[in-house]
């Protein structure tokens, strides 16, 4: 099982201009092997593989205008062509977005190395190729396992950060029996940020929100100095500083409510929606709520700690009436607006708070297989359980059959 480990780490100001160089060199390699791509297939309608561009490598160094890269490590560069080929195949696989050019100074700064990486017995040297003296680590905690690679990142308040892939060599977890018993339904919201069919409400931190008037004080100061002046570079630290605290903030609470519903007592199973997060961003008027949420995230973590933990993550169709089905006897409220808050059945007279009578809704329907849209375990039948086989988990992107 593989798992990542974030550190922070503490170059000297000699290391930090090495790592700046692989920075770099990793994004004009990128870009290199991208504009390469771009221009065989627009010529020639031909495809470069990346070990074609690999083996072009060799002959950019020896070149005068781009010897520089005889700095960096080898294995940097073939890592950032391998990346691009990645993105290229999922461009024409998966319909993902079309590889684009990094910016200097826009997006995520970093590098990759794949191989030959030591750390001391302590964990408080990291040894990498081309850096001679070792890069002091903030040790926070140990792992064990094989090291498969490190990403070296660069945040925008100046800050260095080590993360460790690692090969635990651990199996996941094998889950046990789907039981109506044992499984809670949630339901994402603005409001309150989780509702769990026991009734419990999570109440939505709402972490931007909390800290509007100085991030616009600050804005407004940015806007007012003067460009490429000290002042200004200053002023917008201070503005990318609150947003990794806001950032820091958010993800702590997702991870600790990730774990504390991953870990609770007598739940095997957890449903909840297929939510199409990127088309209900395009809503103007709920982007800025739905983006402070971050529900993807959450989902994300939900995902792979449930297949640490051995839990079944059952989704169900996002097109599936949870908010308007009455709990109680089925029928369906067709008048119901996001307004209303709470509402009454008319066929049997049930008082319901809308997010608890979508919860258990969405859990009542998560127990019926063929509502199911992403179950992780085998295909299921009608009324059938089953365990997950060897605690490995497959997606189903159409309903269970």
């Amino acid at each position: 099982m593989l798992k990542g480990y974030k550190y922070r780490i503490c170059p000297t100001e000699q290391q930090k201009i090495k790592i700046a160089k692989h920075i770099g060199c990793y994004r004009w390699v990128y870009n290199w092997g991208l504009d390469r791509k771009m221009r065989e297939w627009n010529n020639n309608h031909k495809n470069i593989s990346k070990f074609d561009l690999c083996n072009e490598l060799p002959l950019l160094k020896k070149q005068k205008e781009t010897e520089w890269l005889k700095e960096i490590d080898s294995q940097v560069l073939q890592q950032a062509l391998e990346n691009l080929d990645s993105a290229y195949v999922r461009f024409f696989k998966e319909k993902k977005g079309f590889p684009k050019f990094k910016s200097k100074r826009k997006g995520k700064q970093s590098f990759r190395i794949p191989q030959r990486i030591k750390i001391n017995e302590d964990m408080t040297i990291l040894d990498l190729p081309k850096f001679r003296e070792g890069i002091k680590i903030v040790k926070d905690r140990k792992f064990k396992g094989t090291i498969k690679n490190i990403t070296i990142t660069k945040t925008t308040t100046n800050k260095y950060y080590a993360t460790i892939l690692v090969d635990t060599l651990d199996l996941p977890k094998k889950c046990k029996l789907i039981k109506a018993d044992t499984t809670i339904g949630l339901d994402l919201g603005i409001k309150d940020f989780v509702v769990l069919s026991t009734g419990e409400k999570i109440s939505n931190p709402k972490f931007s929100r909390s800290v509007d008037k100085r991030m616009a004080r600050l804005q407004r100061a940015v806007n007012r100095k003067v460009k490429g002046s000290k002042n200004r570079e200053k002023t917008k630290l201070k503005v990318a500083l609150l947003h990794e605290g806001i950032a820091n903030k958010r993800n702590d609470f997702l991870h600790k409510l990730s774990h504390r519903l991953t870990h609770e007592n007598q739940v095997n199973s957890i449903a909840i929606e297929d939510l199409n997060v990127s088309g209900m961003m395009k809503n103007h008027k709920l982007a800025r709520s739905i983006g402070d949420c971050s529900w993807y995230e959450f989902l994300r973590q939900l995902t792979y700690k449930s297949e640490w933990y051995g839990i079944n993550l059952i989704k169900i169709g996002r097109f599936e009436p949870s908010s308007k089905l009455c709990s109680n006897c089925g029928a369906i409220n067709q008048e119901l607006t996001l307004k209303d808050r709470e509402w009454t059945c008319k066929s049997c007279g049930a008082k319901h708070d809308r997010d608890i009578n979508a919860a258990i809704n969405i859990k009542n329907i998560a127990m019926h297989p063929q509502n199911r849209v992403t179950v992780d375990s085998r295909e299921l039948t009608l009324g059938e359980t089953s365990r997950c086989k060897d605690g490995l988990r497959t997606k189903k992107l159409s309903s269970l059959k």
